[in-house]
């Protein structure tokens, strides 16, 4: 049994980039803890305040019950602003990660890629990749970075392309990704966009069919500790 934590910018992104290997962790007795810096909804423009407020008590529950689906331990929402990571001092950031470092324990840590369009996304990155360094007392012994589709894939820079060298086998929990993503259903796409549920399935294919099995998702890898 090893503590698993999955740091993620908004509580969708979760299910999005790693959620068939939560399930995976879940199902082999692993504890996963789940926590968004941001909601994932008010930064948007869009319908009046009360209407808003109904959005994001929907969205609420869509996390919660994505993460009971996938059979994580615990979801924690945090209060920073969505869609505005980058005005959030650094610091402020990092301590937050290290407090839920601190908190949960984790012998393996999954977040956002730096190669991401999303700029909460990158953020949330760096504020783990500093909650995780390798002090000598770090409970972190691999560090592993997801791509989210539809912001990962779009970034058009040179350098930052998401490159994976980790895959991990989720024939056996793709369909619960897919069903936790239906409790996100707003938040999907009609394919061919890449954040619908057709396309969702066929990168699990396509990663899949580069590791050999029939599904996968995968990671690139940021540190990995043999004791």
């Amino acid at each position: 049994m090893r503590n698993v934590l999955v740091v993620v910018a908004h509580p969708d992104d979760a299910v999005l980039g790693c959620g068939a290997t939560i399930a995976k962790h879940a199902a082999a007795g692993d504890i996963v803890h789940i926590i968004a810096f941001a909601d994932g909804i008010m930064g948007r423009s869009g319908p009046p305040k009360e209407r808003r407020a109904e959005e994001f008590a929907a969205h609420a529950r869509a996390a919660k019950a994505a993460a009971e689906i996938l059979g994580a331990a615990s979801f924690s929402q945090l209060d920073f602003p969505d869609t505005a990571l980058d005005t959030v001092p650094r610091l402020d950031l990092a301590r937050a990660a290290e407090n839920a470092v601190a908190l949960r324990t984790p012998e393996i840590v999954y977040t956002h890629h730096f190669g991401d369009l999303n700029a909460d996304h990158v953020r949330v990155h760096d504020a783990v990749c500093v909650a995780c360094r390798p002090l000598p007392e770090t409970c972190v012994k691999t560090l592993l970075f997801f791509e989210v589709p539809s912001s990962t894939e779009w970034r058009a820079q040179a350098g930052a392309a998401f490159e994976p060298n980790w895959f991990v086998d989720v024939t056996r929990t793709i369909e619960l990704k897919m069903l936790a993503l239906k409790a996100f259903e707003m938040e999907m796409r009609p394919f061919p966009h890449p954040r619908s549920f057709e396309a969702v399935s066929h990168l699990a294919g396509w990663r899949g069919a580069a590791a050999g099995v029939s599904a996968a998702e995968a990671f690139v890898l940021g540190r990995r500790i043999e004791l």
